[in-house]
């Protein structure tokens, strides 16, 4: 029988070729040839004023977090259903995390307990677009407007994902002050391990340079805008090399074929479960009017943790292998002792029963069809 595994990353076939380009380039250090063709391939995609590759999408998180100018006390609102490093990259400028709940409907954060969850502290709300599927920004705008608030945008699943609101069709990413993608090999458009940071609002762009170049301003220097370049500001080693870039950019090219191909994937899982998700045995995954949906993940919200584990184990005994996701961060075994807010039931319910099905381009048709039958096989 055939092993159908949760994740393959997809290879286009251009990125040897891109890679030895580099090389023999002469130069495969950081902020390159490549580098450049990505930041505007991201930029045209996005609408972003500024792109900048960085290693991950922690890293661009922690990007975020300096450029927000994260003081020790600040408070940071996001939701507890998502990665650690939405976290981390606050914590370590010394931010308190005010976590909120998911919503029913959907693991995305709860924008109607954002407002109640402020104070005079606060100085950032982060919003974690989950599965590619957008918070609703023009909620999460207007109150950011409301209490001079920053926004960073988690889009670390969002490439290709458009938020529909009051000033029209715009990428993920690109409507709040900061928005960051993952280029991990577990997403859509990958590299192994990548990122990238939007700088949507043009008072932080400058800045944004310094800190990716290690606190210098040596771009400026190799742009020929300075005779000499030094450190001005705290920063860090944020940018990959042109060899990673290269990758990247032979993905991003052929991100029409590698999306569409990703939708058509998801919509089989869709029709072919509709019928065991309107029969409330399990729920599926909701794409709100005003969002788009980029095929990232298909999941399944399980009855309950015990059930999960067996839908689990029977795939796996079927030589498929589904997963779970995050563990509610209020939770975790570091946060636990901090935290003193209210029972978070929603995100709690996401992560003992949400499961994640097979989603990646070496599956064929029949191999979906394979994971459905399955799975309605359990039930």
């Amino acid at each position: 029988m055939k092993h159908l595994p949760f994740n393959k990353p997809h290879l286009t076939g251009k990125e040897t070729e891109y890679i030895h380009e580099a090389v023999a380039s002469g130069k495969i250090s950081g902020n390159g040839m490549f580098t450049k063709k990505c930041h505007e391939w991201l930029g045209n995609q996005t609408g972003s004023g500024k792109v900048l590759l960085t290693t991950s999408c922690t890293d661009a998180l922690e990007m975020a977090a300096i450029l927000a100018n994260i003081q020790p006390g600040d408070e940071v609102i996001m939701p507890s259903f998502t990665f650690v490093s939405t976290a981390n990259a606050f914590i370590l400028r010394g931010a308190h995390i005010v976590f909120i709940d998911s919503r029913k409907d959907h693991p995305g954060m709860d924008e109607s307990l954002i407002e109640q969850a402020i104070t005079q502290k606060t100085k950032v709300i982060v919003c974690v677009h989950y599965a590619g599927v957008a918070c609703n920004m023009d909620v999460i705008s207007e109150l950011a407007e409301k209490y001079s608030l920053l926004v960073v945008e988690d889009a670390a699943q969002g490439i290709d994902s458009f938020y529909v609101g009051k000033q029209g069709k715009k990428a993920l990413g690109s409507i709040g002050h900061f928005g960051t993608f993952s280029f991990h090999e577990t997403k859509n458009i990958q590299c192994g391990e990548g990122g990238a940071l939007l700088i949507n609002d043009p008072q932080f762009q400058k800045r944004s340079e310094i800190i990716w170049e290690k606190g210098t301003n040596r771009a400026a220097f190799w742009r020929g805008e300075i005779d000499k370049y030094g450190w001005v500001d705290i920063g860090s080693s944020f940018l990959p090399s042109e060899i990673v870039a290269a990758f990247l950019y032979a993905q991003l090219e052929n991100s029409g074929a590698i999306q569409n191909r990703r939708k058509e994937i998801w919509q089989r899982y869709h029709d072919g479960l509709s019928e065991l998700i309107s029969s409330e045995a399990v729920d599926g995954p909701i794409i709100p009017d005003y969002a788009t949906n980029n095929a990232h993940m298909f999941f399944l919200v399980c009855g309950n943790e015990e059930q999960r584990g067996a839908l689990i184990a029977h795939l796996k005994s079927n030589e498929i292998h589904a997963v779970f996701h995050y563990q509610s961060l209020h939770k975790a075994k570091y946060f636990e002792k901090r935290y003193f807010g209210q029972e978070l039931k929603n995100a709690d319910r996401y992560s003992e029963c949400l499961l994640r099905l097979p989603l990646h381009l070496d599956l064929t048709n029949e191999d979906v069809n394979r994971v459905i039958d399955r799975v309605k096989d359990f039930y």
